[in-house]
């Protein structure tokens, strides 16, 4: 583990909390022993890590690429019950769903924010009216104990003057109903992992697992490829838990002898175009039917999604311009035009294996003891809305193997950044810390003490937005940042920006570097690697790298 420079010193000297350094390498574990190993760092993974250490067992999750860079960051970014869901009349699902949304309403309340949905409908039958109508009083039921507003049924008056966007000709009505967005699901993601490193766990990322250690048909630990290091070790465990998403077959294969296939994978993907609604649009697809969004996200509108078989490598998924054209099909004869794309993302579900229709598949989830290796935790399928709750079970069941009674308390013990904030200090500006609030909540205090300890970190990384150096650090140091890409995409919103954080690039590389010692030869190849990255999910008119070369 590299150890944090200056800051942590001055924290403790002035009786502050120091944060915990988290900047760790699977390589450091070689023939360590832990008592649970999680192969997974997506949002159930993490949630997995943080349920395991806040319960005293020593726990080592390995993560293959960044934490929170799959299924997590390809989500709608809804914490919702699932509208769709109640009509397939999986109502244990949406019930669950809806407890947990409240949860994190109220455990991550800086992340997770309430959102009102119009739900129209356009030259509706009288029985399709009633059966909204019914739906609706239904979903409110089985959030008996929700904090937020019920459902009202609103005229085409009410709905006009509420909603803009909409078409109006056949417009009759609307639903108005309450769930809930995560705008940035990869920082609940770092939520979890902060709060398990804080608790004792160790949390390695670009990590990949790739044998078990298997003896007398029992679970021992694993041996992890660390690309970081370049270096392969082992480490033992009493438990490992596959929570590794749509490659839990790929993983199932690494730590089982000939498992069969148990997960279905399909592809979801999103569009950013601008002129976003004023309320977050649920709407039927105007190609086939099916439930389409329309939501109001970080100053864009963010539209999806689809759901198509996919059998490729889940880190090579990206939106085809068919896929593209679908959405646009589906939802402008409902809201108009979208304009031009400004950028597009993509993810894989990972559902439980069934056969028929992709988007008949339930989402439903199944954590499973194994007997083939006993020791081994499956987790199969799982939504965003419902990570803590699948983290309970997957723990809960690696505590009866290890004979553990500790409880469970992520359901009332607050993520890092939704507890009480320290003293404030009064670096930057008024707006510069609202927008690390966004990111940070209660934790932004150790930033803004970053840069109370050292000025120059108050450097913007670039002109146009709120950003400066002392989150670079504050990434690297306490939040697991490996590469740019890690904090452009997932540690700050830059890759959401107009400009896609490209100004920033050099300036975050060259922080990077101070704190990692990185080599030329380093720099280069991870100002390569993000731009590449950017160039992948790029819209229709992508900013050229040669619009910023005076800046790098």
């Amino acid at each position: 583990m590299r150890a944090s420079r200056a800051f942590a010193p001055a924290l403790v000297a002035r009786g502050l909390p120091d944060p915990p350094t988290i900047h760790m390498r699977a390589a450091d574990l070689h023939r360590q022993s832990f008592d649970v190993l999680v192969v997974g760092g997506g949002i159930i993974g993490c949630g997995v890590a943080r349920d395991a250490a806040s319960r005293g067992l020593r726990v080592a999750i390995f993560e293959q690429d960044d934490f929170g860079s799959g299924t997590s960051a390809g989500s709608t970014r809804l914490i919702h019950g699932g509208l769709r869901y109640l009509e397939m009349l999986d109502l244990p699902l949406v019930r669950l769903d809806l407890r947990e949304r409240e949860t994190l309403l109220r455990i991550a309340r800086h992340l997770v924010k309430p959102l009102r949905f119009l739900l129209p409908f356009y030259d509706a039958s009288s029985f399709a009216r009633l059966k909204m109508r019914a739906g609706m009083w239904l979903y409110d039921a089985l959030s008996y104990d929700r904090t937020l507003d019920g459902h009202r049924m609103l005229s085409a008056d009410a709905v006009r003057a509420a909603e803009p966007r909409l078409v109006r000709a056949g417009l009759q009505g609307a639903a108005s109903y309450s769930d809930a967005q995560a705008a940035m699901p990869e920082r609940l993601c770092i939520e979890n992992i902060v709060d398990a490193a804080d608790a004792g766990a160790a949390v390695c990322n670009y990590s990949r697992v790739v044998a078990a250690v298997v003896t007398d048909g029992r679970m021992r630990g694993v041996r992890v490829q660390d690309a970081i290091a370049q270096r392969e070790v082992e480490v033992s465990g009493r438990v490992v838990v596959n929570a590794s998403g749509p490659w839990f077959d790929r993983t199932a294969g690494v730590l089982q002898q000939s498992p069969r296939p148990r997960v279905r994978t399909t592809r979801g993907i999103h569009i950013a175009c601008d002129n976003p609604p004023a309320n977050a649009l649920a709407l039927p697809s105007a190609v086939d039917g099916r439930l389409m969004f329309v939501i109001p996200w970080l100053g864009h509108a963010w539209v999806g999604t689809t759901d198509i078989d996919y059998n490729d490598d889940p880190g090579d998924v990206a939106a085809t311009p068919a896929e593209v054209e679908y959405l646009r099909r589906s939802v402008e004869p409902l809201v108009g035009s979208l304009g031009d794309v400004f950028f597009t993302n993509a993810g894989v579900r990972a559902l439980v294996r069934r056969n028929g229709d992709a988007s008949a598949v339930t989402r439903s989830h199944r954590v499973i003891a194994e007997q083939n290796p006993v020791g081994l935790v499956s987790i199969i399928g799982g939504k965003l809305t419902g990570y803590r709750a699948i983290a309970e079970e997957a723990t809960q069941r690696v505590c009866r193997l290890l004979d553990v009674p500790a409880r469970c308390t992520t359901a009332t013990t607050s993520l890092p950044g939704a507890r009480p904030e320290g003293r404030l200090p009064a670096e930057l500006n008024e707006s510069q810390r609202a927008h690390l609030a966004t990111l940070y909540g209660s934790r932004r205090t150790e930033v803004l003490h970053l840069v109370e300890e050292r000025p120059e970190l108050a450097q913007l990384l670039m002109d146009d937005e709120p950003d400066v150096a002392a989150q670079v650090v504050h990434a690297v140091r306490h939040e697991a940042c490996e590469r740019v890409a890690d904090f452009v995409f997932r540690r700050s919103q830059l890759a959401f920006t107009p400009h896609r954080g490209r100004p920033a690039l050099a300036r975050i590389a060259a922080v990077m570097r101070e704190e990692l010692g990185w080599s030329d030869q380093r720099v280069a190849e991870e100002l390569t690697r993000c731009r590449s990255l950017l160039l992948r999910t790029d819209g229709d008119h992508p900013v050229t790298l040669d619009s910023f070369a005076n800046l790098d």
